[in-house]
């Protein structure tokens, strides 16, 4: 899942740091796209860049809206559909409360149902919708 110009138009000169961060296909990419947004946002904010803050956000949301409704699809597996809920969550936490994402997120990964959804992405869960159609999400 990267990131579509069609959901948001971000202007130079940030479009070249964030132009396709927006990646969830597994949980690793959406750890990864959540630690690039937050590098991101840091440094936005030290500049005082409201601006660049400001599409970091937009870039969560829009991910997290994503998410969401792939999780509620009903022609994509239960698997990958647990695993786009997790990661819409992920999203909403980074949203909500972003210095403190890394740290929970950690001892989130420590739990059993992330480890059940882990291993369901392991054996193949990844693939999104049914093979009939051969697409993925």
């Amino acid at each position: 899942m990267a990131f579509s110009a069609k959901e948001i138009t971000i202007d130079p000169p940030y479009n070249e740091a964030l132009e396709g961060i927006l990646s969830f296909k597994t949980l690793e990419e959406a750890e990864k796209t959540l630690e690039r947004l937050e590098m991101l946002r840091q440094k936005y904010i030290a500049g005082g860049d409201d601006k660049g803050f400001e599409y970091c956000r937009r870039i969560a949301l829009a991910g997290r809206r994503r998410a969401e409704l792939i999780s509620r699809d009903r022609r994509v597996r239960e698997t990958k559909r647990q695993q786009k809920k997790e990661i819409a969550h992920w999203f909403q936490v980074w949203l909500e409360t972003p210095d403190i994402f890394g740290s929970w997120l950690a001892l989130r990964k420590k739990s059993d149902s992330y480890g059940r959804l882990s291993a369901a992405e392991g054996d193949g869960g990844s693939v999104g919708r049914s093979q009939q159609n051969g697409k993925e999400e």
